[in-house]
């Protein structure tokens, strides 16, 4: 018995790793016939292209997995089996300030990397990025010099100096220019009645003014801060008909004009745009008869001003937001509060960009500018440029204290000198035309990028060898590559030795997928005992049987696999970032991320992109809406209690770095920013009132602007507790004594007013009391006898 159990459990182990090296899996159940199919399955499928494989019936395909490949007998000089790869080419470290740097400042590595992808594979690769400290700075002024902004303009040529210095309070190493703007000199945007109007458009209103023009460079960017307050001094405003300005022209020159500006290659690109009014769009030219679009080149004649003006449309915001990464400049948009809601707007369409609310005069702009070079600072965020699209990437952010934001290409909250990475997944889903490409990423207003060159690993090299008309395929009837036949037009089999002419009804049995079921699937005709597929206008249909095709799976809203993935014989193959039967559900988590930086704003999961707000009372996109939940005042305070002050909850169980991502400004007072600004005060451990100001900006940084001196009680005074103690024991002694000495007279006045009143009731008797006797007594002498 013994025996016949061991001999089973010899025959088991004999047969079953046999049956699992061929038995069907991604590479051998895709029916392919080609090399460049085979790796375009699975990264794991290899191909065999020797000219005897297969033969003895060792296996039934050429595409297998690798190791099936050399188990059957497919030597290594014959596989076809690419790899992914990733090469790192050049790796400079990264710097840390930028002030006496030998060589050039680093801010990104590495800078350059090699990717050989295989269709349907990913590489992983790490970038990291530091802001370096006293990095220089190009600081270009905008202005609107229409007649509405005479106020701000008089207000600028005094300012001059003191935007120098406070700059100087971030970078040594400064550079300031001007530019001025107002509008397209067309009708209906320019006054042209009277004809004196054309020259002096403030003839309406009794006053003087420059003509009407659209933009002009007035100073290059210079380190001489004299010079620009004198350049400053010399402008004058000028007047247009139309509220909207055309300010789009005058960004679109000051950004691509680099020469004529001056933006120097290493240094941070400031672009400060100043009005009080909305600005012409692309398409608004059609009103004056411009219909030419912008061809987004500099157009400055000789004495700096816009040549094109009247000739091309205005831009448009996609061409804006191109020129401003390709340029790697920061727009800062120093707007009013009328207008503020609309550039918050544009701002989230040009990523980089940040919105300050303007006082009436700009008497406020050398703060705004500081607060929006502040929030530039304390962001990085990478941008990708000229992606193919066959290539898709995902990020993994991990920004302070090393926490990981899977999904984010982004962090903010930063200071200058810190370093944060992303993880950063390269996956190819098909095989362009061309054989290699190249794309770059980098944080946005960065010159610093990575340059990524990708080989697409789609063609194999045996099918250089490929032999046209070859004697191995039945006389000359198709192409020998690869190991196997392509035959010609009407030419069927593996050696092509089968005519489409050539027919017999019993053949058709081999074609048939199962006894009862329609010959190859009802989507081919049987030849020569094999389906040849038909096409079909919905997609590709393939396999032994036909019984596969790339449009027969789920639909959502219409699209086939939600339009996030591929369909592949009836199952969804979805796309990095999505997941579900239908590819519908999201797995990024950027669009649950509340302004506070927490998924959710902690109130529920997020699922498929989408937030399941399970705390009673919470609603909205990010379930940030919870009038029943501790207030936003709440929130903020615990987190300047962690964040600021290093103490609280928050603080001991470490969770601050993760919910509190609020950037913290210390202010001497509280002052009105912005309408939207919620203002909020809380006592503290040590009893002391904090006050604060929260402020989320367009680009969703939140601010809490927290004075710098809370209000304090202030300790007891101890010589005067004494005083005071001494005081008011000698105080309550003597209201003691007054008031035993007040109750004393009046107790003894009502015992004297009481004994009058008894006396002047009494009534004495006049006569004689018998009981009473004389004080005087004489007695006798009887032995006396006198003189006698």
């Amino acid at each position: 018995m013994d025996t016949l159990i061991a001999r089973y459990w010899i025959l088991l182990a004999v047969i079953l790793p046999r049956f699992n090296v061929y038995a069907a899996n991604v590479c051998t159940s895709s029916g392919v016939r080609t090399c460049r199919e085979c790796l375009s399955i699975h990264p794991s499928c290899a191909w065999c292209g020797q000219e005897d494989f297969g033969k003895d019936g060792s296996s039934e395909s050429r595409c297998d997995l690798k190791e099936n490949l050399v188990d059957a007998g497919c030597g290594a000089g014959s596989l076809e089996f690419p790899t992914s790869s990733v090469t790192v080419q050049e790796d400079r470290p990264l710097s840390d300030q930028a002030a006496g740097a030998s060589q050039d400042v680093t801010q990104i590595r590495p800078q350059k990397l090699q990717l050989t992808l295989r269709p349907g594979d990913a590489k992983r690769f790490t970038v990291s990025v530091r802001q370096v400290a006293d990095y220089p700075v190009d600081l270009y002024y905008l202005m609107d010099l229409s007649y509405s902004m005479r106020d701000d303009l008089h207000q600028l040529r005094s300012l001059g100096n003191e935007l120098a210095e406070a700059m100087k309070e971030k970078t040594s190493n400064l550079h300031m220019g001007f530019g001025a703007f107002v509008d397209k000199p067309l009708s209906p945007y320019m006054y042209m009645f009277p004809d004196e109007a054309i020259e002096n458009p403030c003839i309406g209103i009794g006053r003087t003014c420059l003509r009407q023009f659209g933009y002009k460079h007035v100073l290059s960017l210079t380190e001489e801060v004299g010079r620009f307050t004198e350049e400053v001094g010399k402008q004058e405003v000028s007047r247009n008909r139309d509220s909207p300005e055309g300010g789009f022209d005058a960004i679109m020159q000051a950004v691509v004009c680099k020469d004529k500006i001056g933006w120097r290659p290493d240094a941070s690109h400031l672009l400060l745009f100043t009005t009080d009014a909305k600005t012409h769009i692309a398409l608004d030219g059609r009103i004056a008869g411009v219909i030419q679009p912008h061809d987004g080149h500099c157009h400055l004649d000789e004495l700096n001003n816009y040549s094109k003006s009247t000739t091309l449309d205005y831009p448009s915001l996609a061409l804006i937001t191109e020129k401003l990464s390709e340029h790697n400049i920061n727009l800062i948009f120093a707007v009013t509060s009328y207008v503020a809601p609309l550039y918050r707007n544009y701002s989230e369409l040009i990523p980089g960009t940040t919105v300050g609310t303007l006082s009436r005069d700009s008497s406020n702009v050398i703060q705004l500018i500081k607060d929006a070079y502040a929030k530039i600072r304390s962001k990085v965020e990478l941008e990708l440029l000229g992606l193919p699209e066959e290539l898709s990437l995902s990020f993994n952010a991990t920004c302070l204290n090393g926490e990981i934001f899977p999904g984010v290409k982004s962090c903010s909250g930063l200071t200058i000198g810190d370093t944060v990475s992303f993880s950063i997944e390269a996956r190819l889903h098909s095989c362009p035309e061309k054989k290699s490409r190249t794309f770059t990423v980098k944080p946005v207003g960065f010159k610093d990028a990575l340059e990524i060159s990708v080989d697409f690993a789609c063609d194999c090299a045996c099918e250089a060898k490929a032999e046209a008309a070859s004697p191995l395929c039945h006389h000359g009837n198709g192409t020998f590559v690869c190991g196997t036949c392509q035959c010609d037009g009407g030419r069927l089999g593996p050696r092509c030795e089968c005519s489409e002419a050539e027919y017999q009804p019993t053949q058709k049995d081999t074609c048939s997928p199962g006894p009862g079921m329609p010959t190859c699937s009802g989507k081919g005709d049987c030849v020569c005992g094999q389906c040849s597929c038909r096409p079909s206008d919905f997609g590709k249909v393939w396999g032994k049987h036909c019984e596969c095709d790339d449009y027969s799976c789920v639909r959502f809203k219409g699209e086939l696999c939600s339009g996030h993935g591929a369909c592949s014989c009836g199952t969804c193959k979805c796309d990095p970032g999505w997941s579900g039967e239908n590819c519908n559900c999201s797995t990024s988590t950027d669009t649950c991320q509340s302004s506070s930086g927490r998924l959710c704003s902690g109130r529920g999961p997020c699922n498929c992109g989408t937030c399941e707000c399970t705390q009673p009372g919470a609603y909205g996109v990010t379930c940030e809406k919870c009038p029943t939940c501790p207030d936003i005042c709440t929130i903020k305070n615990e987190c300047v209690e962690c964040k600021h002050y290093k103490r609280g909850p928050k603080f001991e169980d470490k969770s601050c770095s993760r919910i509190c991502r609020d950037h913290i400004e210390l202010v001497e007072e509280i002052s009105y920013r912005v309408s939207n600004a919620q203002n909020c005060t809380y006592k503290d451990q040590n009893d002391c009132v904090q006050r604060l100001q929260y402020y989320e900006d367009a680009s969703g940084i939140s601010i809490l602007y927290l004075v710098k001196e809370p209000d304090c009680p202030k300790g007891p005074d101890i010589l005067v507790v004494l005083a005071s103690v001494t005081g008011a024991i000698l105080l309550l002694g003597l209201a003691a004594l007054l008031i035993w000495k007040l109750l004393v007279t009046i107790h003894d006045r009502k015992e004297f007013a009481k004994f009058e009143e008894e006396r002047a009731k009494a009534k004495w008797d006049t006569g004689n009391n018998p009981l009473y006797k004389g004080a005087t007594s004489t007695f006798t002498n009887i032995t006396y006898r006198g003189n006698s």
